[in-house]
């Protein structure tokens, strides 16, 4: 049997780095767009292709293409229940989608002119690198490494988060077990990932040897666990939070560590260099959370259009030019909430107490309530 590896991405990457360093104005073109594919066969066979439209666009100039197109290209997970979920009927539903819906909201003034994309974590960062997304919105931890090494540009942190470790019960082990605890352990991890790297440092400096189980697709990596292959398996807390209810079929017999591996401050990115894309997916974020913390939500916000406060006149487009600076709408922010809410509605309508996951507000309540969620003026 033989088994042939085809990979062209770089070869596209090299193809639109040569367009864009032509400048000019922005230029759609057709090329052959080849995720690694492993084939096995007696005989040689041809290399398997999609075709792809990838939009080469020149820094800077992603928000006219946005709008030209009329509509957003919005990178998500697609399999990860709370955050970016694909429903039966097709839809998409999570926390990082409400974000893709809240900038359409901001840039159209129509939560739904979004295209969704499915990315796996090997995926997320060349769709886009390469222009098929114009901005990411999937669960991904903002580190200095891909901002700088991939010429990413992340927007605010929506959800802070942590890696953990989620053991079955009758290892036996409890919340208060260690990961020297776990010396000898099989661990299932998503290859890939800072959760890889992670699970190396701090089982290294636990002093604890370990045998890493590695998938490439984190719900691969839950039905391993679940199945039994592995003893243990660590994601982020929110993963492990939101998949133990979503994916195992005995939830209850599973525990998450106390254990605290990383710090996971979780963000959109767009490309360096789209710098004007990049301002309306901070300050869209920004009006959410500001407008959770006057207590405008999207049921009252027409209710405070009449409001005498300077600070809530500014962020609704009643007075000033907030949005005009931006290319935008005056009234973007009011639109946000109106159709898609502020974040505090975000958060509880995808993780919240009437979800099945439950996952308490902590460090992402806002800085009034003892968290870390807080906005710069907008003035």
């Amino acid at each position: 049997m033989k088994r042939n590896v085809y990979i062209t991405l770089a070869a596209l990457t090299a193809v639109a780095l040569v367009l864009v360093a032509c400048g000019g104005a922005a230029t759609t073109v057709e090329v052959e767009v080849t995720r690694v594919v492993e084939v096995t066969s007696a005989a040689p066979v041809a290399t398997p292709q999609v075709q792809v439209q990838v939009q080469v666009v020149t820094p800077g100039e992603r928000m006219q293409t946005i709008k030209d197109r009329g509509n957003l290209i919005c990178g998500v997970h697609g399999s990860f229940q709370g955050f970016g979920y694909v429903e039966a009927d097709g839809s998409y539903t999570g926390f990082d989608v409400e974000f893709c819906k809240a900038w359409a909201a901001a840039i159209f003034g129509d939560a739904t002119k979004v295209e969704y994309r499915s990315l796996t974590a090997k995926e997320r960062f060349t769709a886009l690198q390469t222009g098929e997304v114009d901005v990411l919105s999937r669960n991904s931890t903002w580190t200095l490494t891909r901002d700088v090494d991939l010429a990413l540009t992340f927007g605010p942190t929506t959800f802070y988060d942590g890696q953990a470790m989620m053991v079955r019960k009758d290892l036996p082990a409890t919340e208060e077990t260690t990961l020297k605890d776990l010396e000898g352990a099989n661990i299932c991890v998503q290859t890939g990932t800072t959760t890889e790297l992670n699970l190396a440092d701090q089982m290294k400096a636990a002093g604890a040897e370990y045998a890493p189980v590695v998938f490439e697709d984190n719900d691969a990596a839950f039905a391993a666990y679940d199945e039994g292959r592995c003893d243990a398996i660590t994601s982020d807390r929110s993963q492990l939070a939101t998949l133990r209810v979503a994916k195992m079929k005995n939830p209850d017999d599973h525990v998450i560590l106390s254990v605290v591996m990383s710090k996971e401050p979780l963000a959109p990115a767009v490309l360096q260099g789209d710098d004007r894309l990049a301002d309306v997916v901070h300050w869209t974020v920004y009006g959410m959370i500001q407008a959770e913390e006057l207590g405008i939500t999207s049921q009252n916000v027409d209710s405070f259009l009449t409001s005498a406060d300077p600070v809530v006149k500014r962020l609704l487009g009643v007075e000033g030019e907030m949005g005009a600076k931006l290319g935008l709408s005056n009234d973007f922010i009011y639109q946000v909430i109106k159709q898609v809410g502020n974040y505090g509605e975000a958060y509880d309508r995808n993780l919240g107490p009437d979800t099945p996951y439950k996952l308490a507000r902590g460090q992402n309540d806002l800085w009034t309530n003892g968290g870390l969620m807080y906005a710069p003026p907008i003035r």
